[in-house]
């Protein structure tokens, strides 16, 4: 009995201590198992490029920014934004260094800018923001609403027979109208060709005065506001850089203007039909996320255009031109 009692205790020891080995061996955990099976989110890379600093452009790039934030999260994002100086060929080079970057998506802010980044890469795809008209700017025949290829985007567009009407209302006793422009933006040729139709049909001579940069704007807009009863403005971005070198013209001479967004009309104008470029900038971002993240094909993706457009005035200069802003328009908030 007793070297029974001896073999059973010793094999009870050793099925313990085999059952105590393999369950340390089952029970080990690899540090870096954290009981999830969800993958790194992963950072995306995406580079801006704004033809130039002013209220306009810079409110669709943060709209953009904040759009992309808000989806993606700060940390999966790195979002490089570059300023082109309104020089197309500075675009030019930021574009192509953000192919070079290998970068996953390009904003472009304004025409010239969407330009620059068409003309750096056909396979990345590539958002345009604060651009008129897609069709004109990429030189497309026959546009129906959707680039194709790796472009899609948003549009600043506001309705044009509805500014050309507001130039009558607010002038109901111009004869004569001036559009000032620079020749150098396709968008902007579009915009005063269309406007120039409206209002001859509503029995205006017209005549057009496009500068070619900042260097001619002062001799060209005395030019115009000499020869003119009311000058238009469209959404021009070198005029939105100089608005002080029209007021400083039109205003003593009792000219007034209307202009194609609110940022020029707050700086020399006295009325515009607005929209709202952070909230376009915004809408550009999520279509963002949308090619990123949801894996949408950019190519089927339809231009998005402003859902809103709000008349506004500019207080100030109404009052320094003796003009009574007209029922329906909301005053430009001061900066």
């Amino acid at each position: 009995m007793k070297k029974t009692s001896v073999k059973l205790i010793t094999i009870v020891l050793a099925l313990v201590l085999i059952c105590g080995t393999l369950a340390a061996c089952g029970g080990k955990k690899d540090p870096a198992d954290d009981g999830t099976t969800d993958a790194p989110a992963q950072k995306y890379k995406i580079g801006v490029v704004q033809l130039v600093e002013h209220v306009a452009l810079d409110a669709a790039t943060e709209g953009f920014k904040q759009a992309v934030i808000d989806e993606l999260g700060e940390e999966n994002v790195e979002i490089d934004i570059q300023n082109g100086q309104n020089d197309p060929q500075t675009c030019s080079t930021i574009a192509n260094q953000f192919v070079s970057n290998n970068v996953d998506l390009i904003m472009a802010n304004a025409t010239p800018a969407l330009q620059s980044a068409a003309a750096a890469t056909a396979e990345i795809p590539i958002l345009g923001t604060s651009v008129t008209e897609y069709g004109v700017a990429l030189n497309i025949e026959g546009f129906d609403g959707t680039v194709g290829g790796n472009i899609s985007g948003t549009s600043d567009l506001a309705p044009l027979d509805k500014q050309a009407a507001m130039i009558t209302e607010w002038c109901p006793d111009a004869k004569t109208a001036g559009l000032l422009y620079c020749s150098k933006e396709a968008n902007s040729q579009y915009q005063v060709d269309v406007v120039k139709a409206e209002l001859e049909k509503a029995g205006l001579t017209v005549t057009l005065y496009p500068f070619s940069d900042s260097n001619d704007l002062a001799q060209i807009c005395t030019t115009a506001t000499d020869n003119s009863d009311v000058i238009y403005v469209p959404t021009d971005n070198t005029v939105a850089e100089n608005t002080g070198i029209i007021d400083n013209i039109c205003e003593p001479k009792k000219v007034p203007v209307i202009a194609g967004e609110e940022g020029i009309c707050s700086g020399c104008g006295i009325a515009t039909l607005s929209i709202s470029y952070y909230d376009l900038g915004y809408a550009t971002g999520k279509m963002a996320v949308r090619i990123l993240r949801d894996g949408e094909d950019i190519s089927t993706m339809a231009i998005g255009y402003a859902e809103t457009q709000t008349p506004k005035y500019n207080k100030q200069n109404c009052e320094a031109l003796g003009i009574t802003p007209l029922e329906g328009y909301v005053a430009i908030e001061a900066e």
